[in-house]
């Protein structure tokens, strides 16, 4: 760490709101309230800004907020996934938080985690590293050379997107058989309510446990597949390190299923593949570093400044709640 991490951070997810004091890179007092989903930006604005007044933010205090959606170069909110912020839709994020609270540095919920990891968690000793939240959603950071890879239309890292053998059905984002589409908690349960059971993904996890042989299949091919996607980055990036996350990816025995179907990649394919460490702080952690400079954010913050976001980017959305 170039200076100790000390100051506030926020993280918007589809189901809660958490807001963070740090010091020294350690949080020392959080609070959390639930997300109204359906609530305006400016409403979902004044609702980190009471969060951090409880914690004693002042004006200017360093301050990183991290949110489900993309954030794109201009630091405007963006989300696709209708069903869990519907009034997202481009929102000056950044400008009106640096508006209401001072200055502040935004950027997606899932990249503020890996950024995290990267510096103070799973991925500190890592080169070429990745962090994977599988969640209600699924997303990711990616930090290589303790560089978080960032684009200027904010899709860098939302790699749920990416195709996959195992998925058919339809994505949140427009596409068409991703790992998302088969792999995250809202595709977990719809393939229990298509095999005739009801429940959340926390419900199929748990009857997997119990030995429900139509559980345990849903829950390997969502870990195939997340594996499929391990192989995937670590051919395009030459990862070393993986950590899961999020509320799947951190549920007892999915990270085992995860190994076990890597196994049938080649050795050159098959990163070292660990538990998230920093848990819920993680996006907390990352967006402070983020927002206060720490190494590879000046170049990341570069890359998303001096970038064009298209009117044709693709959006994303999520919750990491099972």
């Amino acid at each position: 760490m170039s200076a100790p991490l000390t100051g506030f951070a926020a993280d918007l997810g589809g189901t809660k709101i958490a807001a963070a004091r740090l010091e020294a890179g350690v949080v020392v007092e959080r609070v959390q309230a639930p997300t109204d989903g359906a609530a305006g930006p400016e409403a979902q604005v004044a609702a980190i800004g009471a969060l951090l007044a409880r914690l004693g933010h002042t004006r200017g205090a360093p301050l990183g907020v991290a949110v489900a959606g993309r954030i794109d170069g201009a630091g405007a909110w963006h989300a696709v996934n209708t069903g869990t912020l519907p009034a997202i839709l481009g929102y000056p994020l950044e400008r009106e938080l640096t508006r209401t609270l001072g200055r502040a540095r935004c950027l997606n919920d899932a990249a503020a985690a890996g950024y995290g990891e990267a510096l103070l968690g799973a991925g500190r000793d890592s080169d070429s590293f990745a962090y994977l939240t599988v969640s209600t959603g699924i997303g990711g950071g990616l930090v290589i050379g303790k560089r978080l890879i960032a684009s200027g239309n904010g899709l860098a890292g939302h790699v749920g997107f990416v195709s996959n053998p195992h998925a058919s059905g339809p994505c949140g984002s427009g596409r068409v058989a991703t790992v998302e589409s088969v792999a995250a908690g809202r595709a977990i349960a719809a393939a229990a309510a298509e095999a005739g059971h009801g429940g959340d993904a926390r419900a199929v996890f748990e009857a997997a446990a119990e030995g429900a042989d139509w559980a345990e299949r849903i829950v390997a091919r969502s870990a195939g597949a997340v594996a499929t996607l391990i192989g995937d980055l670590a051919a395009t990036l030459g990862l070393d390190t993986v950590a899961l996350g999020g509320s799947i990816g951190l549920a007892p025995g999915y990270l085992v299923r995860v190994e076990r179907a890597l196994a049938g990649e080649p050795p050159l394919f098959r990163p070292r593949l660990v538990a998230a460490a920093l848990g819920h702080d993680g996006p907390l952690v990352g967006a402070l570093a983020m927002a206060t400079g720490q190494p590879g954010a000046a170049a990341s913050q570069a890359t998303l400044r001096n970038s064009t976001a298209p009117a044709s980017a693709a959006p994303s959305q999520k919750g990491r709640s099972m």
